[in-house]
């Protein structure tokens, strides 16, 4: 595993979706943003739920995804909602 997995809510599969989007250092991370992030990762893996947006965020501030403040949550959620794909 590389050095993603240092941060807070990134694993081996998280970590491997992020490399697969051109993502692969936590500076990259940082300066592409959670959304950004997720959104690649969306356009590969059509299972990116909320949760994973969650986790991104996190990992860039440098805590569980479960202690984001409400407001963050909110924000990430109305994010979310207005960029997952339709079943």
């Amino acid at each position: 595993m590389g050095e993603l997995s240092s941060l807070p809510n990134i694993a081996e599969k998280l970590e491997a979706q992020l490399s697969e989007v051109g993502i692969s250092t936590i500076e990259a991370l940082k300066a592409t943003g959670s959304r950004e992030a997720w959104l690649r990762i969306a356009a590969i893996d059509p299972s990116a739920c909320y949760m994973r947006l969650c986790a991104l965020e996190g990992a860039i501030l440098g805590v569980r995804w479960h202690h984001l403040d409400e407001e963050t949550k909110i924000s990430l959620k109305h994010f979310y909602n207005q960029n997952k794909r339709s079943e």
